[in-house]
């Protein structure tokens, strides 16, 4: 069994950005820089046969190559912040790109999350944090921005679940035409 999702790789220097606002928190569990990722799809688990299917069908999916911005930081979880996450400005051919890979797992029977589409990029997982703490956190840092960083192409993922944090591995990728 395979446990997968499809997005899109945060280059490094994106990611270095990103470590500078991993402090301050008590009770956060700070992503290493190598998971750092925007997820278009939840796909879970699926033995090998899913597996083909989802590598057939994301290779149908014809989207331009685009730049994207992080733009600001928030939280997850309304009464028992769950997550920290530093948000996306907005982007139709990003929106464009994660309509298209739902339609395409979902016409090969691929059994996706269905919530609503909240890029983002996870910072920390949370374990007994308060929503004020969350706040001051999000406050704090709201006017976080990087980029842009050219987007040229999406993967499929697995992840390995341990003790610590998950190891995940690019399993097939998918080149984004260019705009010219």
């Amino acid at each position: 069994m395979h446990r997968l999702f499809v997005a899109i790789e945060i280059p490094e220097i994106v990611a270095d950005a990103l470590t500078v606002l991993q402090s301050g928190v008590d009770g956060a569990r700070w992503r290493p820089t190598e998971n750092f990722h925007l997820t278009l799809a939840f796909i879970g688990e699926a033995d090998r046969h899913g597996f083909s299917n989802a590598v057939d069908a994301l290779s149908t999916i014809d989207a331009p190559a685009f730049d994207l911005r992080l733009k600001g930081v928030g939280f997850f979880g309304d009464k028992q912040p769950r997550s920290l996450w530093a948000g996306i400005e907005p982007c139709p051919a990003l929106d464009h790109l994660q309509a298209k890979t739902e339609q395409a797992l979902r016409r090969a029977g691929c059994n996706i999350e269905k919530r609503k589409f909240k890029p983002h990029v996870t910072l920390a997982y949370l374990r007994g944090v308060s929503q004020d703490t969350a706040m001051v956190y999000a406050s704090q840092h709201g006017l976080f921005s990087c980029g842009p960083f050219p987007v040229e192409a999406f993967h499929l993922y697995s992840s390995q679940l341990g003790g610590g944090a998950s190891v995940y591995n690019i399993e097939a990728s998918y080149a984004l035409s260019s705009s010219t």
